[in-house]
């Protein structure tokens, strides 16, 4: 068993109510913190268990039980350069001549923002990238792949998210394989 630390980010349950805390560790939220920051409910994991969407998966479940609607997994799956270059372990400059070419070819293209002068990235589409250019490593690139499927399985109201999580990173270890 390993640790896994994210966030899930929810609504739907009022942060005043007398039980609001004892909802969440009732309901199976004991490895994690509960806050209310911006309009939003941050339930913030260290999970224990076999696999990454394994721990996401069973806490989207806690979290469910507890009676708050689940909105997202983060970390965010947009980033900035600085976000790019701190979870990859490079500088930002590093990033910067991956965006711009100049170490490196067909680095993704933004995502958001793209007119701005602080463009978003698909952080799994970047890791992907990365692990093929031998600048991050593999359960990093998995991990960045794992997020964006819970995220969308969130999105489109999917119930069994672990089934799923489980199907896709069986098919994206065979693809960063043959990669």
């Amino acid at each position: 068993m390993k640790m896994h630390e994210f966030c899930i980010i929810a609504s739907g349950l009022d942060p005043e109510a007398d039980d609001f805390e004892t909802r969440f560790f009732d309901a199976g939220c004991d490895d994690a913190t509960v806050s209310f920051q911006k309009g939003h409910i941050i339930v913030d994991f260290t999970r224990e268990a076999e696999s990454l969407e394994d721990a996401i998966a069973s806490a989207i479940e806690s979290v469910r039980k507890a009676g708050a609607n689940v909105m997202r997994v983060e970390p965010d799956p947009l980033v900035s350069l600085s976000d790019m270059a701190a979870r990859a372990g490079v500088t930002r400059a590093a990033m910067s001549h991956y965006f711009k070419g100049t170490r490196g070819k067909d680095f993704p293209a933004p995502v958001a923002k793209v007119t701005s002068e602080s463009p978003l990235w698909d952080w799994a589409t970047v890791a992907r990238w990365m692990f093929k250019n031998e600048k991050l490593g593999r359960e990093a690139a998995i991990e960045a792949e794992i997020v964006r499927q819970a995220n969308e399985a969130i999105s489109t109201g999917q119930i069994d998210i672990a089934s799923r999580l489980k199907k896709r990173v069986q098919e994206y270890s065979a693809e960063l394989q043959a990669a």
